[in-house]
């Protein structure tokens, strides 16, 4: 039986939080759609299963903080309010992506909403972010970072390094581990002693808590915490969200190395089905209701990579423009 949704809690934040998950949920369906289908071709990393901890995080940041991803970040990215078009437009090489096309699925940028980084290389991420937080704790605005990465990471220098530092300095940064299993091919078991990653927070005397990434408003109140703390002068905090990746490391996998009954654990507890269950059974919504949110996300999408797929791929004028070469040098 799942779980009643909390009395006390605002209704608004609660569809906003389902509307956002749809929409995640609706968008990597019909990038795998048209990629399956042969109408675009692309490197894809589906973060299907982590939708609430992105729904949930992103709405605890303001306009104005910061927000660095991973290659695995389309749900981090729509969550927190990069356009759908030209984020579309990024992965698919189009012109009129967030990067003029010439950037892809691994390098989308929109400071517009605060998101400053999309890193293809595991943990490198951190570094920058811990940069960024130095920069708001220097500017003095009360702005906060939030730096998104996978159970992998944590096992990079980078990492360690990174909440070092953000703990001696005391930075405005949370470090969001999304846990969901696996990194790449290997079970977080083959690749950590550890119960918890949450638990190497202890290391630099900063706080750590382990939530249910499923649970998106679970991810809301964890990493609201560490945002207060984190604006109040507290220092960094180290958030574990622990969810599970449906669709393996990249479109393709056949995820051969994932024992079935554990996948099909995992597919049971999907998180959009869970919180729309969740919605229904408190009264926030009704079936119809739900049903309408999916209908309008999935129309939206339809009707935005059709768009995009109309637009033209950078031309040969832009291979040379936004290259920085050394001083006194043409690009």
């Amino acid at each position: 039986m799942p779980e009643r949704t909390d009395p006390g809690r605002d209704t608004t934040v609660l569809v906003d939080l389902y509307r956002t998950m749809a929409r995640i949920v609706a968008c990597d369906q019909v990038l795998r759609d048209a990629i399956s289908g042969g109408q675009v071709a692309l490197a894809y990393y589906s973060p299907r299963g982590q939708e609430a901890t992105a729904a949930g995080f992103a709405a605890a940041l303001r306009p104005g903080d910061s927000l660095v991803t991973t290659y695995r970040g389309l749900h981090d990215q729509l969550a927190r309010g990069v356009p759908l078009k030209p984020l579309l437009a990024e992965m698919l090489g189009r012109a009129g992506g967030t990067g003029k096309g010439k950037g892809g699925a691994m390098h989308i940028v929109w400071p517009d909403v605060g998101l400053h980084l999309t890193t293809g290389i595991v943990g490198s991420g951190l570094p920058v972010a811990a940069g960024l937080a130095w920069a708001a704790q220097r500017h003095g605005a009360g702005q906060v970072t939030l730096v998104s990465f996978g159970d992998g990471a944590t096992n990079i220098g980078a990492f360690h390094e990174a909440a070092n530092l953000a703990a001696v300095w005391e930075l405005p940064l949370i470090l969001l581990c999304q846990n969901n299993g696996y990194g790449e091919h290997t079970p977080v078991a083959g690749h950590q002693r550890i119960a918890s990653v949450a638990d190497r927070a202890a290391a630099y005397a900063i706080p750590g808590v382990t939530v249910d990434g499923n649970d998106p408003t679970a991810v809301l109140d964890a990493v609201t915490g560490a945002v207060d703390r984190a604006r109040a002068g507290g220092g960094p905090t180290l958030v574990e969200a622990v969810t599970y990746r449906l669709y393996g490391h990249v479109f393709g996998d056949q995820m051969g190395y994932v024992d079935p009954a554990e996948l099909a654990a995992a597919w049971q507890a999907e998180p959009l089905e869970r919180f729309r269950l969740r919605l229904v059974e408190g009264g926030v919504l009704t079936d119809e209701e739900a049903l309408a949110i999916v209908e309008a996300a999935t129309a939206e999408v339809d009707e935005a990579l059709a768009d995009v797929l109309t637009w033209p791929e950078p031309g040969p004028e832009e291979l040379l423009t936004d290259v920085t070469g050394f001083p006194g040098e043409s690009p």
